[in-house]
């Protein structure tokens, strides 16, 4: 994981460059994203930057979300049970694993994996633009508890 400061840093350079303003609340936003190590929804953002900001809109945290995905800053996991999780202390694709009790999402830290999307654009032709890899299990929390 970046270092959350760091990483938040980054993002805030990022938006300043395009122009875009850094209020109280899209800041408290980019906190949370920077430090995203349980890969919250915008629903979990919101709840967490309602505390500080109690008139914060879900709208406002729907925007910050979806204006650092058009740039590129953070990565959107999909489900189909439209739960969408972002990462935005790795906004690049890597694997992910995924509790199929609890939900919890983490990284996988496998260097073998990070030479994958090479390895199947070299066997298939295809140029890889983009992937994505999920492990689906039981966390340790959950299998403790049954």
């Amino acid at each position: 994981m970046a270092d959350p400061q760091t990483r938040l840093d980054e993002l805030v350079v990022r938006l300043r460059e395009r122009g875009h303003r850094l209020t109280p609340q899209r800041m408290a936003a980019l906190k949370i994203v920077a430090a995203s190590e349980g890969h919250p929804s915008v629903e979990q953002i919101y709840e967490r930057v309602k505390v500080d900001f109690p008139t914060t809109s879900l709208a406002t945290i729907y925007k910050t979300v979806t204006l650092l995905k058009e740039m590129g800053e953070v990565l959107e996991l999909g489900f189909s049970d439209d739960s969408n999780r972002y990462d935005g202390n790795k906004p690049y694709p890597h694997p992910h694993l995924i509790c199929i009790k609890c939900r919890s999402i983490v990284d996988s830290e496998i260097a073998t994996l990070s030479e994958l999307p090479q390895e199947v654009a070299r066997r298939t032709g295809y140029r890889i633009v983009s992937h994505r890899l999920d492990f689906f299990g039981i966390c340790p929390q959950c299998q403790e508890k049954e």
